[in-house]
């Protein structure tokens, strides 16, 4: 039984069968560095399915067999030497999955004396197509273009590591698309009231991402929640105290009726098998449903703390983009523009919750507010300031021509922020806050964003290119 767990990603290599008998040496070193290539992919934590050397069209159409069952997530191309590109489109056009093009040298450079030395021409020939990777890439590039192939090139030699790097991200994009297909994303209550551009359809979204909507219902919760125990809501608080700083102002009966709630929001992720959750709730004043919406935001910061993100307002989008900052490992924090600073040139963005503990700087605080604004009640709220340094701002769009990405490269600086019992944090673009705000507006995402750590556009691009989206950058 596959283990649904483990990333597939294949791996054929290319070259021309005619060689083989003419050069002794050379088929059997262009699988020893094909074998180099699938040890080092593998190395990136995902499974390896080698189709191992097609020199010919019927091979071609072995490989991609073997590839398609397998149900690789993309593919990668070794060109070993020169190769015929009929030996490279029915995988391609069987598979139906990017293709991404290794044109890697076994060395950055010749040593042209040494080889022009050998004075045997034949040898000399053999060694030299050893390391002619770059003749087939025009070609392979043309046939892909004109057949529709989703594809992209990665240029270097085996020990490069810029383009070690760039496969790793092509793995890493690859585990994340995986992720997103597999998730299983709640849906609880209803979209606040107006926010129109909070409003998604949620079809285009599982066409896109694959992602399965499971809608739940407030009774459900509720009802998890009356059968709590008391020994679980101590367990619950004693977490509370463990992973928060909790702030001597919370009253003891609001801190139980947040582990209550937290209780059962655990139990509802387990019986769903929840990967992410959007969700929102009024109810009318006084009412059961009232009580655990407006104590749900310390359970939804635990539950976004082990990657299993929840979106207020039932911002499904937002939902999705902190599920990939999750799955990138750079945390992914709910939020959205609060005000712009134009004496320090930067912008502040955060919300009431849920935060992520991954990505604060210092402890993530637990605090009462008396008041949540524009919403019922009152109850615990979270504190948090994201950690100093690069961040990337992720914006899943869904516009007027189809879903896209859409991504910010920025910094997290420090200097006073809103002590306010909400997340906030100070934000500096390169564009300058007031390009910044207008770009990045003009693109036409909801109000809501995700916040996380590290520059990870390049990331976020191979992404996009693997779920066959567009990605915008603004910085």
């Amino acid at each position: 039984m596959k283990n649904e767990k483990i990333t597939r990603v294949g791996l054929f290599g290319i070259g021309l069968d005619t060689y083989w008998n003419q050069f002794d040496s050379l088929l059997g070193n262009l699988k020893n560095y094909q074998a180099q290539i699938k040890e080092k992919i593998e190395s990136f934590g995902c499974g390896v399915i080698d189709a191992g050397m097609v020199d010919n069209p019927q091979k071609a159409l072995e490989a991609a067999s073997l590839l398609k069952t397998s149900e690789v997530e993309l593919v990668f191309l070794y060109i070993s030497t020169y190769a015929l590109s009929s030996t490279v489109l029915p995988v391609a056009r069987n598979l139906g999955v990017p293709v991404i093009i290794l044109n890697l040298q076994p060395v950055p450079q010749l040593n042209y004396e040494s080889l022009n030395n050998l004075g045997d021409r034949g040898k000399m020939t053999g060694v030299w197509l050893e390391h002619c990777q770059a003749c087939s890439v025009p070609e392979i590039a043309g046939v892909f273009n004109r057949a529709g192939i989703r594809y992209e090139i990665v240029t270097g030699y085996l020990e490069d590591k810029t383009a070690w790097e760039e496969i790793s991200e092509w793995v890493e994009a690859a585990r994340v698309a995986k992720s997103l297909r597999i998730n299983r994303m709640g849906v609880l209550g209803h979209y606040y009231g107006g926010m129109l551009d909070v409003y998604t359809d949620l079809t285009k979204m599982s066409a896109v991402f694959g992602t399965h909507f499971e809608m739940l219902e407030m009774c459900e919760l509720k009802n998890l929640r009356d059968e709590t125990t008391l020994s679980e809501i101590q367990q619950k608080t004693d977490e509370f105290y463990n992973l928060f700083d909790v702030s001597d102002a919370c009253e003891n009966t609001e801190i139980e009726r947040a582990a209550k709630t937290s209780v059962a929001l655990d139990k509802l992720v387990k019986k769903h098998q929840l990967g992410s959750l959007a969700y929102y709730y009024e109810g009318q004043p006084g009412n059961d449903y009232e009580n655990i919406v407006t104590s749900v935001i310390a359970g939804n910061t635990l539950l976004t703390g082990r990657n299993i993100p929840v979106a207020g307002e039932c911002e499904i989008k937002n939902a999705h983009a902190m599920k990939i900052m999750a799955e990138l490992g750079a945390g992914g924090s709910f939020s959205e523009f609060y005000l712009m600073d134009f004496a320090d040139d930067v912008v502040f963005l955060g919300h009431d919750g849920p935060a992520h503990f991954a990505i604060a700087e210092g402890r993530v605080k637990l605090v009462p507010l008396p008041v949540y604004h524009g919403k019922p009640g009152k109850g615990l709220s979270i504190q948090m300031t994201v950690k100093h340094g690069p961040v990337t701002l992720l914006s899943v769009v869904e516009g007027r021509d189809g879903i896209f990405l859409l991504t910010a490269e920025g910094e997290s600086v420090p200097g006073p922020v809103l002590q306010i019992g909400n997340t906030n944090s100070r934000y500096h673009f390169l564009t300058g806050a007031k390009e910044f705000i207008n770009q990045w507006s003009k693109q036409g995402p909801a109000h809501h964003c995700t916040i996380g750590t590290g520059h990870l556009a390049t990331k976020i691009e191979k992404l996009g290119m693997l779920l066959n989206i567009r990605t915008k950058k603004i910085c």
